[in-house]
């Protein structure tokens, strides 16, 4: 089970949660934050650090916000040439500035 970022998130990203993350599961969009369903190994240290309250566990979550936050990894977004998929680490990738046609209004 994974956490999911929320509608709070967008336009606002803290970042607070992915200092405490401690797999690099978390990506940057251009708007949101998005956790990667495959490599969140389901601590919860993102969700404490969020101020925004942003973050649930995924079987908790809105499944609007549930079914994006997957979208974000398994389809193209705006500007990319495939799919970002589990890269392994949102460090050596860094910001995306894209985001799912939900959050970016596309």
């Amino acid at each position: 089970m994974a956490y999911v970022i929320g509608a709070s998130c967008v336009d606002i990203m803290d970042r607070s949660c992915m200092e405490e993350c401690p797999v690099d599961c978390i990506y940057e969009g251009e708007r949101k934050l998005y956790i990667n369903p495959v490599e969140c190994i389901d601590c919860g240290a993102c969700e404490i650090a969020c101020p925004e309250q942003a973050i649930t566990v995924d079987r908790k979550a809105d499944p609007e916000h549930r079914a994006d936050n997957r979208r974000f990894f398994e389809e193209v977004l705006p500007g990319r040439d495939a799919p970002l998929g589990t890269p392994g680490g949102a460090g050596p990738v860094g910001p995306l500035g894209a985001d799912t046609a939900l959050v970016g209004g596309g």
